[in-house]
């Protein structure tokens, strides 16, 4: 790297080495070079030319305390110098053993029991595995299919790829690991039945999940994947009643519940966990990305004394595990994190100001292509359409290039680092650090309205 040339150095460098996730790498090319983010400060981003960016989607939902937190980084380092490294196999540690009470704790009834993983899609896969061999341990060896929604996203390594409700995402990979089967999600803006009922839709979607369970046969599904809000298709929060009914459907038919929670637990929400904020109880919570503020890469599924039982008998194994699930240093990171989210009460933050982000959002709701504004607590989606009145929306095409032809460099020339997505109907989401105010919800506000019009006006 050169002193004169920096970012053209690396960027050259990344596009000749680095495989990027989830893009089109042929997007890039000397007429169009890679972004290269270099540093961080609070709700901010910088890249290696120095132009500042607002981080409103918390880097991938993860960021909870925004960037530049030195007494993480010192809590890395720290342990590192103390245990740099020893697995959870056969073996604890000490930050693993007192993380592990910290979430039973946090948890939800009788959520006692702490499985590391080393992120989100770890923690789904490991949920699937569990409920497997618990119905076989239980003497119900039948019970093996997962229910989960449409359009929903739960990972991407083969197990959670199945559970995941994303046609096109799921093609290149086939086959998957069989079993899995979709019921409706919960987006009351484009609602089959009920939409002017949240309560009455409410009850219809979640009657669904048991109309799937019955359609194969009770004896034979395992577990009930869902989010408290789902993220993909643009932030469905759950209408009222939705999980007490889901709830019982589980318990009339013997199927776990498992709330999967890598975005919305640890504060997106306004509280740990997101069942909480809804008040439901699952059996297990697969939980990631915020536990850390991403600081460290780590995830965890958290299971009810029940699931435990089988596995406490002699002999009897999990034989389930990951090299860096429960890392020393990661798990002292999400230590020091998780003192930092009570010592400066972030969950009273996103509560106390999740009213004004979308009182702010919904300001956007008089441009002509905004369709629909929706979400909870700091965790939002707008959806893009091309009439309002009808909710008529765009084609493959069209939202091709209004997404990835216009809207995500727009937005990001602007200052503004979000996502532009069209895994369901096209939507904008936003996420920021759960340190954001009123300063930081008007920037968003402002940079959306002004590119938002922009692409109308190119439509």
């Amino acid at each position: 790297m050169t002193d004169h040339h920096p970012a053209e150095t690396l960027q050259k460098s990344a596009q000749d080495h680095l495989w990027l996730h989830f893009t089109q790498q042929g997007d890039y090319g000397p007429e169009v070079p890679m972004p290269v983010i270099v540093r961080g400060e609070g709700a901010y981003v910088y890249d290696a030319d120095g132009k500042r960016y607002l981080d409103a989607l918390a880097g991938l939902f993860v960021s909870q305390l925004g960037h530049g937190r030195t007494e993480l980084a010192e809590a890395a380092a720290q342990q590192a110098r103390e245990l740099a490294f020893f697995p959870l196999w056969s073996y604890a540690h000490p930050n693993a053993i007192e993380l592990a009470e910290r979430l039973a704790g946090y948890a939800p009834g009788d959520l006692n029991r702490v499985f590391f993983t080393s992120g989100g899609g770890e923690a789904v896969e490991s949920a699937w595995k569990l409920a497997k061999q618990y119905f076989k341990l239980t003497g119900r060896p039948g019970k093996h299919k997962v229910i989960s929604r449409a359009v929903a996203y739960h990972g991407t390594s083969q197990g959670a790829l199945s559970i995941t409700g994303l046609p096109g995402l799921k093609a290149p990979f086939e086959p998957l690991v069989p079993s899995t089967f979709r019921a409706a999600n919960t987006n009351i803006y484009r609602a089959p039945h009920f939409g002017d009922d949240p309560v009455a839709f409410g009850r219809w979607a979640a009657d669904q999940i048991g109309v799937a369970i019955e359609q194969e046969g009770a004896e034979t599904v395992a577990a009930v994947f869902l989010e408290p809000v789902q993220n993909s298709g643009g932030c469905f929060p759950p209408p009222p009643g939705y999980f007490e009914r889901v709830r019982e459907i589980c318990d009339e038919n013997d199927v776990l519940l498992v709330s999967d929670e890598v975005i919305c637990a640890f504060g997106r929400l306004g509280h740990m966990f997101g069942a909480e904020r809804y008040g439901y109880q699952p059996d297990v919570i697969t939980c990631a990305k915020g536990i850390t503020s991403g600081y460290a890469p780590l995830g965890a599924m958290i299971a009810t004394d029940r699931l435990i039982e089988p596995f406490l008998r002699q002999g009897a194994m999990f034989a389930h595990g990951y090299t860096f699930g429960g890392h020393p240093v990661s798990t002292a990171v999400a230590l020091a994190n998780l003192d930092i989210f009570e010592r400066e009460r972030i969950n009273e933050h996103v509560r106390d100001t999740e009213g004004a982000f979308r009182a702010t959002l919904t300001k956007l709701t008089d441009l002509p292509i905004v369709g629909d504004v929706r979400g909870d607590g700091f965790f939002y989606g707008i959806e893009l359409v091309k009439d309002k009145a009808s909710k008529e929306t765009f084609n493959a095409e069209e939202s091709d290039r209004l997404l990835r032809g216009f809207l995500s460099k727009a937005l990001f020339d602007a200052g503004l680092y979000c996502r532009a997505d069209d895994r369901g109907d096209p939507v904008v989401q936003l996420a920021p650090p759960l340190i954001c105010d009123q300063s930081h919800f008007d920037e968003i506000e402002q940079i959306l309205r002004d590119v938002l019009g922009q692409a109308w006006q190119r439509l």
